[in-house]
């Protein structure tokens, strides 16, 4: 037993020593950027990276110093964050320009809008933090820890595209599912805080919200940005974005799905809690 703890043990070193490996690289190309190409603008990377680390310590010597509560109350910031500025961002558009063309494919793949640029590097900023958060205090599991995969495949696509300043408008599109996310985040912070009555009116109403923008902030949202790339693909140019985000994309559709199964189960769980309760009184 202790042998095969040992092995776990050092299995998780190993991979932890690689996705650790590779944030070095991804942060030594924001410098390079930053500082050998005069790109002062992704410098919102880093503005991100130190928000959020403030936060961590900020929450750390107040609230709790629990590490998996720490890091879900900083992700519940950077979510309420990004969702308020995508909002926006695409209210903003709408009121200057108006929503004609809006979605155009030249306008997703080649335009910016109006913060856009400073908001996806923001978030970019977030999930370097978060993916250095969690190696540090090891909130991860398994040989292939889905949420490091997950933090790593959304950098090389956020800063590929920071650098080459494509596709920005279409990686704003596809992070109005954080709208989903601050109610993802406010369940887990709200349980690791001992609130867990199911009939509570305030939890009922989190569950509603949290279904609703599941639906159509998430997976609808998606899917739709999925449909449109298809239907787009022979305007792409010959490159890498268009595969970068078909690939991007199916990644994201299959986390939605296993999202959803365990929004399901998390959910039954709850009502199941609640008729045992109901039954016992």
């Amino acid at each position: 037993m202790a042998r095969t703890t040992s092995q776990n043990q050092n299995e998780k070193n190993k991979v932890g020593a690689f996705f650790l490996a590779t944030l070095i690289l991804w942060f030594v190309s924001v410098l390079f950027e930053i500082f050998f190409n005069k790109r002062t603008e992704l410098l919102w990377i880093v503005a991100g990276a130190c928000l959020f680390q403030i936060a961590n310590w900020a929450i750390r010597s107040f609230v709790s110093r629990d590490p998996l509560f720490v890091n879900t109350s900083v992700s519940l910031l950077h979510s309420t964050i990004i969702s308020v500025s995508v909002v926006s961002i695409l209210v903003n558009q709408c009121l200057k320009n108006g929503s004609d063309g809006m979605f155009e494919h030249s306008q997703l793949v080649g335009g910016t809008w109006e913060w856009a640029y400073a908001a996806l590097c923001f978030s970019c900023g977030y999930f370097a933090y978060d993916q250095l958060d969690m190696l540090f205090y090891r909130l991860y599991s398994g040989l292939i820890p889905s949420i490091l995969v997950h933090h790593m495949i959304l950098l090389v696509c956020f800063t590929l595209a920071l650098y080459r300043n494509v596709t920005i408008n279409y990686l704003i599109l596809t992070l109005v599912c954080e709208l989903h996310s601050i109610f993802l985040h406010v369940r887990k912070v709200r349980r690791m805080a001992g609130i867990r009555n199911a009939k509570s009116t305030i939890v009922r109403i989190e569950w509603v919200l949290n279904w609703l923008t599941f639906i159509f902030a998430r997976s609808l949202t998606h899917i739709l940005i999925t449909v449109k790339l298809v239907a787009d693909a022979p305007k792409f140019e010959k490159g890498v974005e268009l595969p970068l985000a078909l690939f991007g994309m199916a990644g994201m559709n299959l986390i939605n799905v296993g999202l959803g199964i365990d929004l399901f189960n998390a959910f039954k769980r709850e009502k199941s809690t609640e008729n045992s309760n109901h039954h016992g009184e």
